[in-house]
């Protein structure tokens, strides 16, 4: 080969490297902006998860503060709040609580802390949206671009008792294995256990 001819090679496979090396830097440039995209999808999530279990424990706490006053009171419907057939106590701080924790994960609660229903079981919706953005990259728009997740928790009761028991007599209660004693007519508010061996406080699949 002559060198005019090596020459003419060299020239014609020049433009092919450097077309190659643009597509491999727009796709290497491209998968970032997706992995810039999936770890806000991510840290969405994790606001998401934190902020319902926080109104959901926030809830939990309080339903056995009121399961002390109505057993302290004498109401003979207490037993309802231990299956939850009363719902949840109204004016709760559940919205609180999942603003709390989104916040701690640089995001912010939309619409509160929503009480629903899963398998009958009552439950806290929460959808967050986060206070940072994707960030730039080379698809337009993502500088402004936040990210938005939904998580539901939901507070199951654990404890079990006979549908013929006399409320106003002593009780023994089974929560998942843990024997809990309580005779209203002699009660103490700390014979009661934590909250979270009445109830148990999880996140929806």
């Amino acid at each position: 080969m002559s060198s005019s001819d090596f020459r003419g090679a060299r020239g014609s496979t020049l433009p092919i490297y450097i077309w190659l090396t643009t597509i491999i830097l727009f796709v290497g440039l491209a998968f970032f902006a997706f992995a810039q995209a999936a770890s806000a999808r991510n840290g969405a999530q994790t606001a998401a998860d934190a902020a319902a279990l926080a109104a959901a424990q926030q809830a939990r706490d309080e339903l056995l503060l009121v399961l002390r006053d109505d057993i302290a009171d004498g109401n003979s419907d207490w037993l309802d709040w231990l299956d939850l057939s009363r719902g949840l106590p109204p004016g709760g701080e559940a919205t609180a609580a999942a603003a709390e924790l989104a916040a701690q994960n640089n995001s912010t609660v939309e619409g509160g802390a929503q009480p629903t229903e899963v398998d009958g079981d009552l439950a806290f919706q929460v959808d967050v949206v986060t206070d940072y953005t994707v960030g730039d990259s080379i698809i337009p728009g993502t500088e402004d671009m936040t990210a938005r997740a939904q998580a539901v928790a939901v507070i199951q009761p654990r404890c079990e008792f006979a549908p013929n028991t006399n409320p106003t007599q002593p009780v023994t209660l089974d929560c998942d294995g843990v024997p809990v004693e309580i005779d209203p007519g002699d009660f103490n508010p700390d014979d009661l256990p934590e909250a979270s061996v009445m109830f148990s406080v999880y996140l929806a699949e």
